[in-house]
């Protein structure tokens, strides 16, 4: 099976990845320096979700993961203690997961901080599973922030497409599974996306739950990571201007968490251009802790983590560091990326918290 996996709906001209939208295309590499198009082969759209679907019925069924972790943890049974089975089945279980890259990256960009995303977090013995890159054509240019904006919700219908097959599909192995155990689905569905990449992300979202008649008979999403993201910091909230997207969001997945910090000059800059009467989620965290709804008054599955404390103090007076500023520093810091891991694999808010994740060590400095 293929090591990296790619969805792009950017326009290629003679080859090349080009700014404008194009038809979707499908793309597989095992090249770990894939950062150039030559380096990966087109597929069909038939043979990419064949090869997709081989890989994901050759990950194991998580009740044989838990069974061999008990036996060779405790000598016990996994059916010895139930509750705790479901538990490490539950974090056990392999991803599908997807990255949806921000504004401002070009195709080498993109591909090179997919790559290193996906050997850091999905690939390898402990890895998570597998990750396709969702590649749109971001326009790439601090003052084309309005046409990028309309440029990603553009691309959000092809997203839609994609986030809607999968939702029949696991309603498909849903049914399966009620017939035999052993036809379950063998992953869960993860998503990562980072800056302006969260605004095409609630769009499709948003239309996929109206598209599916807003169900609940499926958790579509398992863990969605929004990453310094580029929307208003109420969205979770009635009566904002992207309320119906937030509940989708919220509704079609277990959990949300966003991943934030006040010291993003990136998006500090950048709502000077498009300040639409909130803060940034990515530069704020959210509006309320917890949100809330018309319906049942809370949204206890969306929550926020501060990670101003994880990055050294020099973010403060250097724009770049290592050519990486701030805004894109949570894919390269260790603390950072084993926090995505664990919170992708499900460990609980508390968990995560009583184990010292939630707060670095680099800022401020004493």
């Amino acid at each position: 099976m293929p090591k990296y996996w790619m969805i792009s709906n950017r326009l290629f001209r003679q080859g090349q990845p080009t700014h404008e939208i194009g038809k979707v295309s499908y793309w597989t590499t095992d090249d770990d320096k894939a950062d150039t198009i030559d380096k990966w082969t087109s597929v069909s759209a038939a043979a990419f979700e064949t090869q997709l679907k081989q890989a994901a019925l050759a990950f194991p069924l998580v009740s044989q993961a838990t069974a061999a972790a008990f036996t060779a943890q405790s000598g016990q049974p996994a059916d010895a203690m139930p509750m705790l089975s479901q538990m490490a089945a539950h974090q056990e279980q392999k991803h599908v997961g997807f990255f949806i890259h921000g504004y401002n990256n070009g195709f080498t960009d993109a591909a090179q901080r997919y790559q290193q995303l996906t050997r850091d977090i999905y690939a390898g013995p402990d890895g998570l599973g597998l990750c396709i890159s969702f590649d749109w054509p971001s326009l790439g240019s601090i003052l084309g922030y309005l046409p990028d904006r309309d440029h990603a919700q553009a691309c959000a219908a092809d997203f839609t497409d994609i986030l809607s097959r999968l939702h029949d599909w696991l309603l498909i192995k849903q049914k399966d599974a009620q017939n035999d155990p052993a036809d379950a689905c063998r992953a869960k569905i993860s998503i990562i996306a980072h800056s302006m990449g969260n605004f095409l992300l609630h769009r499709a979202m948003g239309a996929c739950w109206k598209r599916q008649n807003q169900p609940l008979a499926v958790s579509l999403v398992n863990q969605i990571l929004m990453v310094a993201a580029d929307v208003d910091n109420d969205l979770f909230e009635p009566g904002c201007q992207d309320s119906a997207d937030g509940a989708a969001l919220a509704n079609l997945t277990y959990r949300v968490t966003a991943l934030y910090t006040g010291r993003d000059s990136v998006l500090g800059a950048s709502s000077g251009l498009k300040h639409f009467g909130t803060r940034r989620l990515g530069r704020s965290g959210l509006a309320v802790r917890p949100p809330t709804d018309s319906v049942s008054g809370r949204v206890d599955n969306v929550w926020d983590v501060d990670c101003s404390t994880f990055f050294p103090a020099q973010y403060d007076s250097i724009p770049l560091i290592d050519g990486i500023p701030i805004h894109g520093a949570y894919f390269v810091y260790p603390g950072t990326v084993t926090l995505m891991k664990e919170i992708l694999k499900g460990i609980d808010r508390s968990a995560l918290d009583a184990r010292g994740l939630l707060k670095g060590n680099a800022w401020p400095q004493k």
